[in-house]
């Protein structure tokens, strides 16, 4: 088993110089194929990698995020496509002895729905409590006035309807930008299709001869529906000039988008 401390969402929701008293093992991310009027059971394992007993709250969350960094945990259930009320979970609260782990179970109930396509998903947030909360029910516990240092952890729960739903996107800005003395390419990209994509950012450059002057590429992002991604790219050591780019996002198989753009670099 590998305990993951950071991950996409963990990473967005961490307090800086916080220490990390529990780790959730395994992947932060648990996808599951489904089908209407099925169920599916999940475990999310959590260890207390202390001295002390610690306690730690489970709870469910909306997450939506947008290209220019904006993410947003709404109240579960809220999103078209949000899973969350088909999930009962237990315990949502637990104490978890020194150097020991813990197990909380879900169940996801998808509904009985034929009309049901593509992906739906939704967060369960891993929490400590911190023993000067009012929540800690932990011999000693005094519940105080105070700052307290809090790393959560969300696990993404991805539901996927078969291999329904429509695979599309929206290159919805792109934008070349120089700061520092380096020359970069932002490109939006929007899933507006009903199932998440995983994609893989490429940009073909080639000069007004129609010479290749060479790929430039990008990490792979993942776009749940109707979420937007940025991606960016080093233009550094580039020439002035005119050219034209082929930009490609590459989400596997036959998932690949296009976009023909003629781009002018200058100081």
């Amino acid at each position: 088993m590998k305990l993951w401390i950071f991950a996409s969402v963990a990473c967005w929701l961490a307090v800086p110089n916080a220490v990390a008293q529990i780790g959730v093992v395994g992947s932060l991310t648990h996808e599951y194929n489904v089908a209407p009027g099925h169920s599916y059971n999940g475990i999310i394992d959590i260890a207390n990698t202390s001295a002390e007993t610690q306690e730690v709250k489970v709870y469910q969350s909306d997450l939506f995020f947008y290209a220019d960094g904006t993410v947003d945990y709404g109240e579960p259930g809220g999103l078209p496509r949000s899973n969350a009320r088909w999930m009962s979970l237990s315990p949502r609260q637990l104490l978890i002895p020194p150097r020991e782990s813990a197990t909380v179970h879900y169940i996801i109930q998808v509904p009985d729905d034929a009309t049901l396509t593509g992906t739906f998903w939704s967060l369960l947030m891993v929490e400590p409590i911190p023993l000067a909360s009012p929540e800690s029910t932990r011999p000693g516990a005094k519940p105080g006035v105070g700052v307290n240092q809090v790393l959560r952890y969300g696990i993404q729960i991805v539901t996927q309807v078969g291999e329904s739903g429509t695979r599309q996107v929206k290159f919805s800005q792109l934008k070349l930008v120089a700061e520092n003395g380096k020359r970069s390419l932002l490109a939006d990209v929007e899933n507006t299709g009903e199932r998440w994509l995983k994609g893989s950012f490429n940009l073909d450059l080639y000069d007004s001869n129609g010479g290749f002057v060479g790929r430039f590429e990008s990490v792979q992002q993942r776009m749940y529906p109707r979420t937007s991604v940025r991606y960016s790219v080093d233009l550094v050591g580039v020439a002035n000039g005119s050219y034209k780019a082929l930009i490609v996002v590459d989400c596997g198989g036959d998932d690949v988008f296009g976009v023909n753009v003629n781009l002018v670099l200058k100081d």
